[in-house]
């Protein structure tokens, strides 16, 4: 594919130009349909071109575009967030700033956590993701590509193993470590906030240990640290619930939202506590696109359409379409591993053989499955998990059909 124009240091996954989409379809230049299992990398969870979306963001777009809401209010952003209070599943009211990605939500909240706690220093996890800015790139838990080349970058930041039963790592180890850092090398005190995804995007859709989860929580409680939770890509019904952390039995005391928060438009939040969003002097946060009018009506619709029930409906019936094909594929294929994530956010991990590596069998796979009509997306440190983020609205037939479409792949790639 000839790229002139665009700088060499983006990398592209597949070499095509799409055209148009519908729901979990789309057409490239050439009118070639694909079956798509990417979703914007987790931005369309309600598809490609929602209905109900499409027609309110039309007449958005005849009443009012923009307001720089910092300078002019407009009632868009008060409604989101208004909605954002309703929506988001915790025992207090919010306190909310709406960005433009989940990149700029990661760095708000840091400045929200240092304004808090008068501290610096952040834990993060080995193979997080939180953004591919300066700050938030620090906070990443894999240096390439992210990181290559950049020297010294802000913090401080620390980084432990990520316990899952999907990675190997087990909470007693994670904790140790955390007891270690805190005997070696910084003490709690100077610590600011813990960030952790509780399900991994770029790392693998590994799911966060609940035993571990509310240790983390109930020790962020007892030395004054604030919980930042990432469901950037987790969030918005992926995992079957509203976000991620119901799964665990916790709370954030902040929480980053972005990706499908509006449906295709480019709209996130960092959302928490009063005490810690207000602790920032005025003007302190603030953007000039943030809380765009036409995103934060695309966002309005998006939550008056993910109801528990649905979500809870989407969720079910394709974890089970992709559990039933995964058990298939494991009895066939060698490479094919463990199933990784919860609800409809999985991963599969894709395992060394005699003639193979895991990463360069999931990368012939992407090669194939697009031959073979469903186009897919790796994940993972190695770049051996393949992730699965087909819309939650996606039709059962074309759900059934994009899984045949990696079946076939996958027969290609048998020896």
């Amino acid at each position: 594919m000839n790229l002139p124009h665009v700088s060499g240091s983006l990398g592209i996954v597949h070499p095509l130009c799409i055209e148009r989409g519908r729901n979990a379809e789309v057409w490239d230049e050439q009118g070639r349909r694909y079956i798509d299992f990417i979703g914007g990398i987790g931005v369309l969870n309600l598809g490609h071109g929602h209905p109900a979306v499409v027609e309110a963001v039309k007449a958005q777009v005849e009443t009012l575009m923009h307001s720089a809401f910092n300078a002019l209010p407009h009632r868009g952003y008060l409604q989101v967030v208004e909605a954002l209070d309703r929506f988001v599943p915790v025992d207090y009211s919010l306190s909310c700033m709406l960005t433009n990605s989940g990149a700029e939500a990661t760095e708000n909240a840091l400045k929200v956590a240092r304004a808090a706690t008068g501290r610096q220093a952040v834990i993060a996890f080995d193979d997080g993701f939180h953004g591919r800015t300066l700050a938030a790139l620090n906070l990443n838990g894999k240096v390439k590509p992210y990181k290559a080349r950049l020297g010294a970058l802000p913090g401080p930041v620390f980084h432990l193993p990520f316990p899952s039963r999907d990675g190997g790592v087990k909470a007693e180890e994670a904790l140790a470590a955390l007891t270690r850092l805190f005997e070696v090398e910084i003490p709690s005190d100077e610590v600011a906030a813990i960030i952790v995804e509780p399900v991994q995007g770029e790392g693998g859709f590994r799911l966060l240990d609940a035993d571990f989860a509310a240790r983390l929580r109930a020790l962020c409680d007892e030395h004054g640290i604030v919980l930042i939770i990432d469901e950037i890509q987790s969030g918005f019904g992926r995992t079957g619930k509203r976000f991620a952390f119901s799964h665990l039995g916790i709370e954030p005391d902040l929480l980053l939202m972005g990706k499908s928060m509006a449906a295709g438009l480019p709209l996130a939040a960092v959302v928490g506590k009063p005490a810690l969003m207000n602790a920032l002097p005025k003007g302190g946060l603030g953007g000039t696109y943030s809380g765009n009018a036409v995103a934060c009506t695309a966002a309005k619709t998006v939550m008056n359409l993910m109801d528990e029930s649905r979500l809870r409906q989407w969720g079910e019936a394709q974890e089970a379409a992709i559990v039933e094909a995964h058990q298939g594929w494991c009895e066939r294929f060698a490479m094919v591993g463990a199933l990784t994530g919860v609800g409809a956010m999985r991963g599969i991990v894709f395992e060394d053989t005699e003639n193979a590596t895991g990463a360069e069998h999931l990368a012939a796979l992407l090669a194939a499955g697009r031959e073979a009509g469903v186009l897919l997306m790796p994940s993972g440190r190695r770049r051996n998990v393949l992730r699965l983020l087909a819309p939650l609205t996606t039709e059962p037939e074309v759900l059934d059909e994009g899984l045949a479409c990696v079946t076939r792949a996958l027969e290609t790639l048998s020896p």
